[in-house]
């Protein structure tokens, strides 16, 4: 279940918390990159992600990538999510999320990742309550409060579409 709470002008939304496992990355997958440090790697069985951290958030924003080589360079993934320690005082970490085997190259701001990213980093920085910043080309900006098994993702936002979805029973 979602449950998501407006707040002035931001929206709270309430998400399970996920646990990751080492992996190691496809030397072809880093290349479509254009990554050749990597500090750590890890897999969300849940979401069928592949995290890699690496060391500078400069080298993060000015990722590149070939999406048609990085489809062909791995299979049985969703995504992978790219983060690294911040250099902007205002943030933790940042992260880019690239999904080309979805069909969309680039996450604009992915909140749906952070059931992973954000219990990551709370590990590695020992803080229960962090700001991450998507680098991505629209940017997006979440705060970040972990609570127990349950991660409360606050953010601006944007309706742009609102209804009521009926399924008829069989």
């Amino acid at each position: 279940d979602l449950t998501v709470e407006r707040r002035d002008d931001a929206v709270a939304m309430f998400f399970p918390l996920y646990d990751t496992s080492p992996a190691e990355a496809p030397a072809p997958l880093l290349a479509a990159l254009g990554i050749t440090t990597v500090m750590d790697t890890r897999w969300s069985e849940k979401n069928k992600n592949l995290l890699l951290v690496i060391p500078e958030a400069t080298v993060l924003q000015q990722l590149s990538p070939d999406f048609t080589a990085l489809v062909q360079s791995a299979t049985g993934l969703n995504g992978v999510l790219v983060t690294a320690p911040s250099s902007n005082s205002l943030y933790d970490y940042e992260y880019r999320y690239f999904w080309p085997w979805a069909g969309t190259n680039e996450d604009p701001v992915t909140g749906g990742i952070q059931t992973y990213l954000a219990r990551y980093w709370s590990n590695k920085l020992g803080k229960q309550s962090m700001n991450a910043f998507q680098c991505s080309e629209r940017t997006g900006v979440m705060q970040l409060q972990l609570k127990e098994d349950r991660l409360q993702i606050t953010g601006k936002a944007v309706i742009i579409l609102e209804g009521k979805l009926c399924i008829p029973l069989q």
